[in-house]
This record gives structure tokens, C-alpha cells and sequence, in this order.
């Protein structure tokens, strides 16, 4: 009798491990078999960025977002966050589901000097993101109301020093790279001048171009129309080395300001905590969009350097970046609520 039992209990036992096997590899199966149908991207992509449409940043974001859409296969959605220096932008970037479907323009260096210029920090550039990859350089120049009597650096060192706080800077904002552009300028320089902070070049430039205010350092694909049409004056770039774009325009330190260099970095960052083989899908589709000639040769010739940047390289960069601005900032004692 009890060997009867035995025996039934070890058939019944056999059965129900053969049940359970099968349950495992068939569950195996069907998980497999979602994950190879779950590509990604299923839905269009957020690209926020952290400044209005028709500034660099704007322009950048568009003609990146539609290839890397291209790339994808799916929409990419440009969302205009501005203000707050781009912290707004960037909180709101950094706040969302780390899914893959928001990503964020980071202007590098605006953040590098946000970090230190305010008191206060929504979000860390570093701290809150995982890097995608570096995507391009914006060199700013220096541009004056074309009614100004000057067409150098000299020139307009003289010009503001004869009438000591007589004049003043406008800027894309306060803690932007255009506002300390013009802190370190002005230091360098010893001048006196006034800061007049605005929500991005658009909003900028209409009261530059009136005479309104004095001097901006700004984007070259925001300010070149206007330097083409007549209605604004380019006096340097302030990148380390001159534009191709502009072959004939000296750099801030070829001008006499020795030392003046800022080269305005972007890439594109995810929400910290994004899955791994997202990220990397991401800087893979964003590698194959940056090397097409056509986008590349487009925004050349708006004064953007597009390069592709690893996110390892990217990350050494972007840590640069928050070591040299952070000096540059306290050098001008520059801080901001």
C-alpha cells in the first residue's frame, strides 16, 4: 500500500514539474517574443530645450530633431521651455519619466553657468542626467546697433569708457553665457555698463537693433540676418579660434582682450535613470543624424559646428565646462536669486 502511494506520488510530482516546466519555457517565449516586437521609439519624442523659438538653441533643436525623427522613425517634438537662466527647461526636462520619449537640449555651458550663478538650483545638468552625446559648438559674437560709431573692439572700448555708465549690455538672460560673456568683457575691459537681461535673442535684439541698448555677445544664426541686412554691426567672435563662417571677423583676444575665449557647447541628455540600451540607442541614431552633409552643411552656413561627442567625452567636457565658468562666475561676482 504504501508503495502504491509512493509510486503515485512520484508520477503525480513528475506531472507537476513537466506542468511547471512548460509554463516556465512558454512564459520564456512570450517574454522574449515581446521584447523583440517592444522597439523603441513606439510614440514621438519631447525635445525640450530651454530657450523661445528663433534663438540658436531653437534653430539647433529643429534641424536636429527632424532628422534625428528621420533616424527613428518617429516624430520628434520641439517643446520651448524658457526663463530662469534655462533652469525652467531644465527642470521640467529632468522631472519627466526617464523612458527615452523626453530628452533635453542642453545649452552645456548656460548650465555650467547657472550652477554657479544662482542660489538656488531646480536641477543639476550633471547630477540629474545621463549624457546622450555632444552635438554641437554655437560660437556667439559680439554685435552693435549699426548706428553706434564703431567698428572694433577698441573702437568700442573707447566709446563706452568716454560716458561711464552711460551705457548698457543686453543679454538672452541673467546666468545665460550671454550675460557672462559680457561680465568677463566688461571686467577685462573696465568698463561701466549696465545689464539688461531678456528672455532669449528674439526678445533681445528688436531693442538692440533700436540703439536701445549698447552691445550683446549672441548666437550667430540669431544675429546674422540682421548683421547681413545691414541693421547690426559684428565686431568678434568670441570663440578661441575664428568662425569659417566668418573668416574675416577677429576673436575677442585677437582684439586685445587676451585670454577671452568661449567655444558654447550642446548636447543632448536624458532623464537620470534611463534605461542603459535606450541611451544607447539614442547616441547611435543621434550619430547616424549628425553625419548627414546635407545637415551639416546647412548649419555651417547658420555659423553651427556640428560634431558628434561620445557621452563619455561629452561627460569629461561637460565637467569642464562646470570647473571653468564656475571660476568665471565668481571672478565676476556674478549671483542671482
Amino acid at each position: 500500500m504504501s508503495r502504491l502511494t509512493g509510486s503515485a506520488f512520484s508520477v503525480s510530482g513528475l506531472r507537476s514539474a513537466r506542468s511547471f516546466l512548460s509554463a516556465l519555457v512558454l512564459g520564456a517565449v512570450t517574454l522574449m517574443s515581446g521584447w523583440a516586437h517592444a522597439a523603441y521609439p513606439e510614440r514621438p519624442i519631447s525635445l525640450v530645450l530651454s530657450f523661445p523659438p528663433a534663438g540658436a538653441s531653437d534653430i539647433l533643436a529643429r534641424a536636429i530633431g527632424q532628422k534625428l525623427g528621420e533616424v527613428l522613425g518617429q516624430t520628434v517634438v520641439i517643446e520651448n521651455k524658457p526663463g530662469a537662466g534655462g533652469y525652467i527647461g531644465m527642470a521640467y526636462a529632468s522631472k519627466a519619466t526617464p523612458d527615452g520619449y523626453t530628452i533635453y537640449l542642453s545649452s552645456t555651458t548656460n548650465a555650467a553657468i547657472a550652477a554657479s550663478a544662482y542660489s538656488t538650483h531646480p536641477a543639476h545638468l550633471i547630477k540629474d542626467f545621463a549624457v546622450i552625446a555632444g552635438v554641437a559648438t554655437v560660437p556667439h559674437m559680439l554685435v552693435v546697433p549699426a548706428s553706434l560709431p564703431v567698428n572694433t573692439v577698441p573702437q568700442l572700448i573707447s566709446y563706452i569708457k568716454a560716458s561711464p555708465g552711460k551705457y548698457n549690455f543686453a543679454s538672452q538672460g541673467a546666468g545665460t553665457l550671454s550675460h557672462l560673456e559680457s561680465e568677463v568683457f566688461k571686467n577685462i575691459a573696465g568698463l561701466d555698463l549696465v545689464h539688461v537681461p531678456y528672455k532669449g535673442s528674439s526678445q533681445a535684439l528688436p531693442d538692440l537693433i533700436a540703439g536701445t541698448a549698447s552691445m550683446m555677445f549672441d548666437s550667430i544664426p540669431a544675429s546674422l540676418p540682421h548683421v547681413k541686412s545691414g541693421r547690426l554691426k559684428v565686431l568678434a567672435v568670441a570663440s578661441s579660434k575664428r568662425v569659417g563662417l566668418l573668416p574675416n571677423v577677429p576673436t575677442v583676444d585677437e582684439s586685445g582682450l587676451k585670454g577671452f575665449e568661449a567655444n558654447n557647447y550642446f548636447g543632448l541628455a536624458a532623464p537620470k535613470n534611463t534605461p542603459a540600451p535606450i541611451l544607447a540607442a539614442l547616441s547611435k541614431a543621434v550619430q547616424t543624424a549628425l553625419g548627414s552633409a546635407e545637415l551639416k552643411q546647412r548649419m555651417q552656413e547658420q555659423g553651427v559646428d556640428l560634431k558628434f561627442m561620445p557621452p563619455e567625452e561629452f561627460a569629461t567636457i561637460t565637467e569642464q565646462e562646470f570647473r571653468v565658468w564656475g571660476k568665471a562666475v565668481e571672478a565676476a561676482k556674478v549671483k542671482l536669486d
